[in-house]
């Protein structure tokens, strides 16, 4: 290997960089693992991939660096903007690149003349997952004001269709594939908070993507405040694929000597389609030190059983059932605070409402944990009703333009507002108050909601959202540091704020208000692209959902909730002697799989019927297998197709067995004989290339198959 390159491996995937006598190193290979390179190796490959020989005869870089500026002959978008004193600087750089180990190369680059200095860091993760850093610091005189600085990696002109999210309240991260356009297109999320239709995800793909096959280059950011998704189509190089934080002009302005800490992006290359992708987020994920180590509790939360009408009693006694049935942990939502009687007064008050709870919220918390549950409570913790005796005594804390507050009709959200966390004295008082409930009251698990967008977060005069979405972090790894083993649910209005810059420092995401189980298979399917189910709150609603007013029948429901981080939202006191049955036996089964379903390999088979559903979690050792087959609507024909399990040792033989202590599923037309006639054993081989014959499914029905290794 040269002095001026750098081959990057792990994991399956490689990188490939090459240092130039001037400027940023450029990316000449992002992929697939190329196996052990030697000098030779590596100066052939340079020469295969180059565009062009000097002399250049167009007016454009031979090959794009980590940051592509103008002055490289790049005609996309430039990956750094910055000015200093109103006008613009060209960085031109002198880079360095170390080696900590294989997988890490570390480039820092130096422009003493425009007073700059940027360190990237590139690691190729477990997994194989492609993290990528940038670090800006102003070495010069005077402020620097950052317009942006975003992340990309090149991928082949090969990749010609191109995916993106969108999505709304209760239909979360819905997925939109159209061919690649040409030029540079970029997508943005400028709520505060990512929103219920972030970008999410972006994904370059070599034809229309597939789960399971096919070559596919995505990028994800770990940030949760405003964002912005690029891809560039320049007809002279290679595409790029990337994303960086939304910055509003006059926000992040660096005195002399100060940095700015980019949000890390991520980066996957997969060969095996987007479950490939997921492995590869999965597996990171998984092999971080702060991943949940411990089973995942059952939970039950009271928001849609009881929602702000707090009765001590009936609590209690929802309670007492909750743990008759199996639930490990027990959630009390909004509405324990003062004046908290609908959503339009206390946030921010943080104090526990004695005209509800005479006692305090002492003898519920008691109660819980003596039943053998955990505790866990509901807070808004970034959020201030004006409503609230903090908003009446601190108007100054409020994070928002001071013409709007309070806000001329139509531009209030639930009449509530931005707590300036970014305040310290704001901060401190948040912390203060949610602090000394943890203590007092044993609390395990909080419900962290986020219930609205930042709309004109003014803080000392200028725009906000990035000293927020900092001190918002500071107060969650605080709150975590100071009460050891207290676990924390990242909500937002349901699943607006879910990405790996919240997840870096919580255990959880409430992926969507909707406990609607037909909006519920499309939601994890597509939050279940970045983040392993165990990490997925996913809970058994009432039938109808009082999300959307559907019916389904209870089975479906458990069969849903069974692909997450399971639980109810739904008064089980109201259930029938045969409901509550059923849900003790969900209780047992999700306890005896969970095992297996926070830790397998996930896949989602491709189908032809667009109605059809289809999971599977194999184990890591490939014992045994959970797939579970549902329907959103009715099946095109009466004969439906066949499910392939693939992942299975081929060589071993699986007993095929239909779980359904939680309820029967229907069907008609056909019936195969491993369900009419009982469990089937097939080699694993077999159930890949072949597959099991599915019966044709009524609408909104689901079948849970456990298959085990002989």
């Amino acid at each position: 290997m040269t002095a001026r390159t750098a081959v990057l491996h792990r994991d399956g995937t490689a990188l490939v960089l090459h240092l130039p006598a001037h400027g940023l190193p450029g990316v000449v290979h992002w992929g697939a693992d190329l196996g052990p390179l030697d000098d030779t190796d590596v100066a052939a490959l340079l020469q295969a991939t180059s565009r062009q020989t000097p002399p250049a005869t167009l007016d454009a870089a031979w090959r794009l660096p980590l940051v592509p500026q103008d002055s490289d002959g790049w005609a996309g978008r430039p990956g750094l903007l910055v000015t200093r004193a109103g006008r613009p600087v060209h960085p031109r750089w002198d880079a360095v690149v170390d080696r900590p180990d294989e997988a890490t190369a570390v480039v820092t680059a130096t422009d003493r003349a425009a007073g700059l200095a940027l360190r990237t860091r590139l690691e190729i993760g477990a997994g194989g997952l492609v993290l990528l850093d940038h670090e800006l610091t102003n070495d010069g005189t005077g402020d620097l004001d950052v317009a942006w600085l975003e992340a990309t990696l090149p991928v082949p002109k090969s990749a010609d269709h191109l995916t993106t999210f969108g999505g709304r309240w209760t239909r979360e991260k819905s997925p939109l594939t159209t061919e690649m356009p040409r030029g540079s297109t970029v997508r943005e999320s400028r709520r505060g908070r990512g929103g219920h239709d972030a970008p999410w995800v972006t994904l370059a793909s070599e034809g229309a993507p597939r789960a399971g096959s096919g070559q596919v280059w995505a990028t994800h950011l770990g940030w949760s405040a405003d964002v912005r998704h690029r891809v560039d189509r320049v007809t002279e190089h290679p595409t790029l694929l990337g994303a960086g934080e939304l910055l509003r002009p006059g926000e992040l302005r660096l005195p002399a000597g100060q940095a700015y800490q980019a949000p890390t992006a991520y980066f996957a290359w997969s060969d095996g389609g987007l479950d490939g992708i997921a492995a590869r987020f999965h597996t990171w994920l998984r092999a971080r030190p702060q991943h949940p180590r411990t089973p995942r509790p059952l939970v039950l939360n009271t928001w849609e059983a009881v929602y702000f009408d707090h009765d001590p009693e009936r609590l209690f006694a929802l309670a007492r059932r909750a743990a008759e049935v199996g639930v490990e942990r027990f959630v009390l939502d909004d509405g324990w605070f003062p004046a908290r009687r609908d959503d339009t007064k206390g946030l921010g008050d943080w104090v526990v409402d004695h005209d509800v709870w005479p006692d305090g919220l002492e003898p519920l918390a008691d109660l819980v944990h003596g039943l053998g549950m955990q505790f866990g409570l509901w807070f808004e913790p970034e959020m201030v009703n004006l409503d609230s005796d903090v908003a009446r005594e601190h108007p100054e804390w409020i994070l928002a333009n001071p013409a709007s507050v309070p806000s001329p009709e139509g531009l209030s959200f639930r009449t509530q507002y931005l707590l300036d966390l970014a305040n310290p004295d704001a901060w401190e008082h948040v912390r203060g108050q949610m602090s000394a409930l943890v203590a007092d009251l044993g609390i395990d698990f909080i419900k962290w909601d986020h219930n609205r967008d930042l709309v004109e977060p003014v803080h000392d005069g200028a725009p906000g959202t990035h000293a927020q979405t900092l001190a918002a972090y500071r107060l969650v790894e605080r709150l975590k540091a100071d009460h050891p083993g207290l676990e924390i649910e990242s909500c937002s209005s349901g699943g607006a704020r879910t990405d790996l810059g919240i997840l870096a420092r919580t255990d959880r995401v409430w992926a969507s208000d909707s406990n609607d189980p037909v909006e519920r298979q499309d939601i994890q399917r597509w939050t279940e692209l970045v983040l392993p189910p165990e990490l997925i709150g996913a809970h058994v609603g009432p039938s109808p959902a009082h999300s959307s007013g559907r019916s389904t029948d209870l089975s479906y429901r458990i069969a849903t909730s069974l692909q997450g981080s399971a639980g109810f939202e739904w008064d089980i006191l109201g259930c029938t002697a045969e409901e509550t049955d059923r849900i003790t036996a969900f209780a047992a089964l999700y306890k005896e799989l969970r095992g297996l379903l926070h830790s397998g390999v996930v896949r989602h088979p491709d189908t032809t019927d667009p109605a059809l559903r289809v999971r599977t979690v194999v184990a890591q050792d490939r014992s045994e297998a959970v797939v579970t087959v549902s329907t959103v609507a009715s099946l095109e024909e009466a004969l439906a197709e066949r499910v392939r399990v693939e992942g299975l040792d081929p060589q071993r033989r699986y007993t095929v067995r239909l779980r359904d202590e939680t309820g029967p599923s229907r069907w008609g037309w056909v019936t195969p004989g491993w369900l009419g006639d009982g469990p089937v054993s097939l080699p694993g081989r077999v159930l890949a290339d072949v597959g099991l014959q599915l019966p044709t499914l009524w609408p909104v029905q689901a079948l849970v198959l456990h298959l085990t290794a002989l």
